[in-house]
């Protein structure tokens, strides 16, 4: 088993037609504070290591950077935090990237030992664990499969706006489903495929962290 980095993946996704995160890799805290001033504040940092699966737990994550200065504490801290956590982790820079506000879902995959391999959606972000608010089928799926997907999510109301909430655009979110089918049934060798979150808004759904896990 590897682990596909989150830069890599979004490439992958990328050629399948999903929209990512506008980003840059550094290699040091003066490109990362170039980088995050060329893609305009705010903007999110995350290490890049094949050898740390949860950026967030290990103190590799830094949201919420609003300026220059911010941008070059936020590499040293990075650096300081998995290098305690991962300390003989093999550091490939950070991802600067542009921060994207919307809803958070899930879309992931694995493969099943009796269907194969299956796709899942949900409520993402930090308590797609404690929610459990999933549906799931086995690969491949249409649009209309995605869209029934949607609907027996027990939070579907909050995705066609409530109280006031906006909208998220489920025709964005449909295709991005049927295109990690795609891609997931192309490239058999995908094991596991997370995109935590994919961030929805009325105009679009963007890839803002993924991993994906090969044989």
């Amino acid at each position: 088993m590897g682990l596909i980095t989150e830069h890599e993946s979004k490439k992958l996704f990328s050629s399948y037609g999903l929209n990512v995160t506008r980003e840059f890799v550094a290699k040091d805290r003066h490109e990362a504070s170039a980088y995050a001033g060329r893609i305009g504040y705010p903007v999110v940092m995350k290490v890049i290591s094949a050898e740390i699966v949860h950026k967030t737990d290990s103190g590799g994550v830094v949201l919420n950077i609003h300026n220059s200065a911010d941008a070059l504490k936020a590499y040293d801290l990075i650096m300081k935090n998995v290098s305690k956590s991962n300390p003989h982790a093999k550091i490939d820079g950070v991802i600067v990237e542009e921060q994207v506000q919307g809803h958070e879902l899930i879309i992931g995959s694995k493969v099943d030992p009796q269907f194969g391999p299956v796709i899942m959606v949900g409520i993402g972000g930090i308590f797609v664990e404690v929610l459990k608010d999933v549906a799931f089928r086995v690969i491949p799926i249409t649009e209309k499969d995605a869209g029934e997907m949607l609907h027996e999510l027990k939070s579907f109301s909050v995705l066609e706006g409530v109280r006031g909430q906006p909208k998220a655009n489920i025709s964005k979110i449909k295709k991005a489903m049927v295109s990690v089918s795609r891609l997931v049934k192309d490239n058999p060798d995908i094991q596991e495929l997370d995109i935590n979150p994919l961030m929805v808004d009325s105009k679009r759904a963007v890839v803002a962290d993924a991993r994906i896990i090969v044989d």
